[in-house]
């Protein structure tokens, strides 16, 4: 756990660096605002001095050190306000780096990562996880400097009245110190559980809201309940040992301080009587004692906050240094001819459950591929190592000759066109959509290739029409008008190799006629995958490869397949027979 929590601070430091300059002029600052405000004690000595007795005030002595109190007090106050701004600076700034780095780390991970970790969860990292950072960070800037040098300076002021009383202040003080490490050892671990477990929350969260029509369909509302107070029970648990932990380390600092100044008290009160030291001087004293004692109690309550923040910095530096996905080979790949080589392909997605193996196949270009099997068999692995959406355990895929690994994944995914069974739409406008992958494409380009989609009847309904902004999860469109707009960003940029898995699968059988037939159009010169399970759509495919188990088993033409009377056959007959 300590060397977790130093490689932690190590991490932390490391994004600190870059601001030193700024955090330089806030410590500046802090020692600036501290001596100021330590002078004013010896100011209100002398002052109290001047007051001898009854009848025996000073009063020309006692009003220009007030109006001094007050000019100090006055610029004391505009510098901590100076120092404020620095220290949020710095600290949101901090914040906002870790923050990129973390979101730039997502868009690097290999989908493998995405895919064994709840989205929510990741979620709950940078949002949650950094928030709780920030807030510690924050509190350390501006009270962790301005305390330290209080500490010091005050020490120095008592020194330079009575060293006899500041000894004894300075050996009780570890005391203080000893209670906070104690209760700061015991904090980080539960806040570390609290923050696994809200992030677990956040996951759960976000699967019951995301799938409420699939809750309620299936009434799982009771046992979404029941797993979910067992969450937030879970959570109450380590969020009370970490509170209590927490709670107790200023009222143990606390009850040590007040020791400290009562020692002080007593030795200053002795120290009067034997003329050693004046009553404004020990007024003073005593002031300088409680200044000297206060930092301790607000240390101690940044150090248990940034036993929070570190265990959640844990976090989120965990998926910052999750290893990103191979880098790209320097070479792009040329714009594709589509020829596609499948050499001796083994993949799996955990090596203890075997898919793909010993996968060959050849396409040329131009040729219509329709892949066809059983849930599982392997259909969609396929297509995520056509798109290197994962890499082959072994073998090669090559296009034109060239291994996709020896290309960058972006030439490699320019050369596919894939519209999935799933559909994606950004927070944007019903154009910005369609040119999701043509970001520099002409109005009149959008609009044909809507009207190829089929989709520009519907879209000239909308309420702003083209401009009509829509996004995921508010868009007030149907799942197939969504999957027509899907469609729509394939027919304007008309790449040179297609990917169409279940392409229509949410839409009428009407407008999939129509589909179909501008699909025909599209297809032709292309190299073409179809991922199908209506095996209708698929007849006039050039070849079917019939896959089962993570290997190809039949291929041929439709006619070819059916006169072998095989799986392909059995699977046909399923959907037709009588």
């Amino acid at each position: 756990m300590a060397d977790s929590q130093k490689h932690t601070l190590r991490t932390v430091l490391k994004y600190i660096r870059k601001y030193m300059p700024q955090i330089g002029v806030s410590i500046l600052l802090a020692g600036i605002t501290v001596a100021m405000t330590l002078y004013i004690p010896v100011l209100i000595g002398r002052a109290i001095d001047f007051i001898i007795g009854e009848g025996l005030v000073n009063f020309w002595g006692v009003i220009p050190i007030l109006y001094m109190v007050g000019i100090i007090t006055a610029l004391t106050a505009l510098l901590q306000w100076i120092m404020g701004i620095i220290n949020n600076r710095v600290a949101y700034n901090i914040v906002r780096d870790i923050r990129n780095d973390a979101f730039r780390k997502i868009e690097a991970l290999p989908l493998k990562f995405i895919d064994s970790h709840s989205y929510g969860e990741i979620i709950s990292r940078v949002i949650a996880d950094v928030d709780q950072f920030s807030d510690g960070l924050l509190m350390g800037f501006t009270q962790l400097f301005t305390g330290v040098v209080t500490i010091l300076g005050t020490l120095f002021f008592m020194f330079s009245i009575n060293a006899g009383i500041a000894v004894s202040v300075v050996v009780l003080t570890p005391l203080s110190l000893l209670a906070a490490r104690f209760i700061a050892s015991k904090t980080y671990s539960m806040f570390k559980k609290q923050s696994e477990v809200r992030g677990e929350q956040t996951a759960f969260i976000d699967e019951i809201v995301g799938n409420q029509k699939v809750v309620k369909a299936f009434s799982y509302e009771n046992r979404a309940i029941e797993k979910f107070d067992d969450i937030n029970n879970r959570l109450e648990k380590y969020s009370l040992r970490a509170i209590f932990f927490s709670s107790i380390t200023n009222p143990s600092t606390r009850f040590i301080n007040s020791l400290v100044y009562a020692c002080v008290a007593l030795l200053g009160a002795f120290s009067v009587i034997s003329g050693k030291i004046t009553v404004g001087g020990l007024s003073c004293f005593l002031s300088y004692a409680n200044q000297y004692t206060k930092p301790f109690n607000e240390i101690s309550g940044v150090v248990t906050e940034l036993q929070n923040a570190l265990a959640c910095a844990a976090r989120i530096f965990e998926l910052i240094n999750e290893p990103s996905e191979a880098p790209d080979a320097p070479a792009a790949l040329a714009e594709a001819q589509g020829k596609i080589n499948i050499q001796n392909v083994y993949f799996s997605y955990t090596p203890e459950k075997k898919l793909i193996e010993n996968f060959n196949f050849e396409a040329f270009p131009g040729q219509k591929i329709a892949i066809v099997g059983p849930t599982g068999c392997g259909k969609t692995t396929l297509i995520n190592l056509l798109m290197r959406f994962y890499d082959v355990n072994s073998g090669a895929i090559c296009i034109d000759g060239t291994d996709i690994r020896e290309v960058t994944r972006k030439s490699l995914r320019q050369n596919f066109g894939m519209v999935l069974q799933e559909t994606y739409l950004i927070d944007g406008t019903v154009m910005e959509n369609i040119a999701i992958g043509k970001p520099d494409a002409t109005l009149e380009e959008i609009t044909a290739a809507a009207k190829a989609a089929h989709a520009h009847s519907f879209i000239k309904r909308l309420p702003n029409g083209y401009d009509t902004h829509i996004s995921e999860s508010d868009s007030g469109l149907s799942q197939g008008e969504k999957q027509l707009l899907c469609i729509s960003r394939i027919m304007l940029c008309l790449p040179p190799m297609l990917i169409l898995d279940e392409a229509t699968s949410s839409i009428d059988t009407r407008t999939e006629m129509k589909i179909q037939d501008a699909f025909k159009t599209l297809m032709k010169g292309r190299t073409s995958f179809i991922v199908a399970h209506r095996l209708s759509t698929i007849r006039d495919a050039d070849v079917i490869l019939v896959m089962r188990d993570g290997n190809v088993i039949e291929q041929g033409s439709h006619s070819e397949l059916l006169s072998k009377k095989g799986f392909y056959y059995e699977l046909y007959n399923s959907q037709f027979a009588d």
